[in-house]
């Protein structure tokens, strides 16, 4: 890899980390680039989520102390993420990854359009305590989620961050903190994996690393200035790009399987 496209590399990963701080998707934009720069798939991966590791620790660290993270409901959240997470990285190794671009291009426009749906969702403080079906599922999903963030973790955040403030009745900055804590734990176990596989590039995942973590204390403490309602418009608006941008990029390469 060349200096300049190394510095392409630090300088979209930095970009990424503070938006997605917000949004998410972080993956769905660094992880094409690395491939676009001739990073084998699986070490691109790999390495993109040793470099989300750090960036789920920067952007926490804003958070701690706030009041904002659900303290009573994280236990769970984080043993089942951690199950879930080890499951998703296993399956890096023997399911290809073709296919999820696509399925996640539609779960987002699903978010995006119940979001709109239920404009007040995450902008104001829920009044009523989630049914006990709403809480189970919120778990369901957290576990199921927790695969998927293992095994690509592009939208794997977006996701949750919805999940949370339409199950659990989050506002937008309570959503974020939690879900930025926990995919602490998501990162670093599928990472532990990927390094026992030896796919992970240090060299590249260290600079990229301390580059997301500087992103996300910056996309941490930019969450915290604004208002709930600011929140759930840039959440939307990124979401709803990325989402179109997926599906696109994915039906194009479906055109050119069927051509071949």
């Amino acid at each position: 890899m060349t200096t300049i496209q190394l510095l392409v590399l630090i300088t979209v990963f930095l970009i990424a980390s503070v938006i997605s701080v917000i949004t998410g998707s972080t993956s769905l934009i660094t992880v094409p680039i690395m491939l676009q720069f001739g990073v084998e798939p699986r070490t691109a991966l790999a390495t993109n989520m040793l470099a989300l590791t750090f960036m789920s620790v920067g952007g926490t660290l804003p958070f701690i102390g706030k009041g904002v993270i659900d303290r009573s409901r994280l236990p769970l959240l984080i043993v089942l993420t951690l199950a879930g997470s080890i499951l998703g990285a296993l399956l890096v190794l023997v399911v290809p990854s073709k296919s999820m671009p696509l399925i996640i291009s539609i779960s987002m426009i699903v978010v995006t359009v119940l979001s709109i749906v239920n404009r007040n969702a995450g902008v104001v403080p829920a009044e009523v305590i989630p049914s006990r079906i709403a809480e189970i599922a919120g778990y369901i999903v957290t576990f199921l989620l927790g695969i998927y963030g293992g095994f690509f973790s592009g939208g794997y955040v977006t996701l949750l961050t919805a999940a949370y403030v339409m199950l659990f009745r989050m506002t937008f900055v309570q959503a974020i903190a939690t879900t930025k804590l926990i995919n602490i734990f998501s990162s670093f176990v599928a990472t532990l994996i990927f390094m026992m596989q030896g796919i992970v590039d240090y060299k590249l995942g260290g600079i990229l690393g301390l580059t997301m973590f500087m992103g996300g204390i910056i996309g941490g403490r930019i969450t915290l200035s604004l208002s709930s309602i600011w929140l759930q418009r840039i959440y939307l608006t990124v979401v709803s790009i990325l989402a179109f941008v997926t599906l696109r990029k994915s039906w194009q390469s479906n055109q050119s399987a069927s051509h071949d």
